[in-house]
């Protein structure tokens, strides 16, 4: 199941406005190029941003996530009509042949049941060619970003055309490690109409990851750090003999 923040048409529809600043995906637009992959697979899509980044530099993407309200924003952008979008999850995927997956931002760690996750990691594996490469993100357990997920931190006001004044901030709900749960709420202004999203991540260590990547058939070729948030994620990029 996804989040209300991606599910519910209201909130998916405030994701992007609210997030506006996308250069977090950079690095993977890079490392698309670095790799030279020209079929791409990502995994948690959402509403499309990286996945239409890809495609507006010729690249063939398969964007798949549970959510279909993030999904339907996403087909309704500027060339969306250019990605294969696809509701449901990497462990039931159509027979595909990538040269790369992908799972940006919060995507790994949202993934919070073992079970999920190595189910996941093996549906990657399948898409994926020979040579072919998985990469992602997941934060640095030790550096424990969730300090910073309260409201003094987070806490601002977007005009969102068609809607007006948006409040927003998260609250820390719980932390009972790997596990941290917080709460995205929004205010919008127009109505005063109060929506709330509860999302829980997993901290998982840099030798969890790796060993269950070698699980799963992976080489683990290099674990780099994320260049825009330096010593606060591992960005693990692994093959498929």
């Amino acid at each position: 199941m996804a989040d209300e923040a991606f599910e519910n048409p209201r909130l998916a529809a405030l994701y992007d406005p609210l997030d506006p600043d996308r250069s977090d995906l950079d690095v993977y637009v890079r490392i698309a190029e670095e790799f030279g992959a020209r079929r791409v697979l990502d995994i948690g899509c959402g509403t499309g941003v990286f996945a239409l980044m890809l495609a507006d530099r010729g690249v063939d993407v398969v964007g798949v996530d549970p959510a279909e309200a993030s999904l339907a924003v996403a087909r309704g952008k500027a060339g969306g009509g250019r990605v294969r979008w696809l509701h449901g999850d990497a462990t039931a995927l159509p027979p595909l042949r990538v040269d790369l997956a992908t799972m940006t931002a919060n995507v790994a760690q949202a993934i919070v049941d073992p079970v999920d996750w190595r189910g996941t990691l093996r549906g990657a594996y399948a898409a994926l060619r020979s040579g072919g490469r998985l990469v992602f993100e997941t934060r640095v357990p030790a550096r424990r970003a969730w300090e910073g997920w309260n409201r003094r931190a987070t806490y601002g006001v977007t005009d969102v055309p068609g809607v007006g004044p948006v409040e927003s901030w998260l609250d820390l709900l719980s932390v009972d490690l790997p596990l941290v749960t917080f709460r995205w709420t929004a205010v919008l202004g127009v109505d005063g109409d109060v929506l709330t999203s509860d999302s829980t991540l997993r901290f998982r260590e840099r030798a969890e990851v790796e060993a269950d990547l070698l699980a799963a058939g992976f080489v683990v070729d290099e674990v780099r750090d994320a260049p825009d948030r330096p010593g606060r994620e591992f960005v693990f990029i692994a093959r498929r003999p």
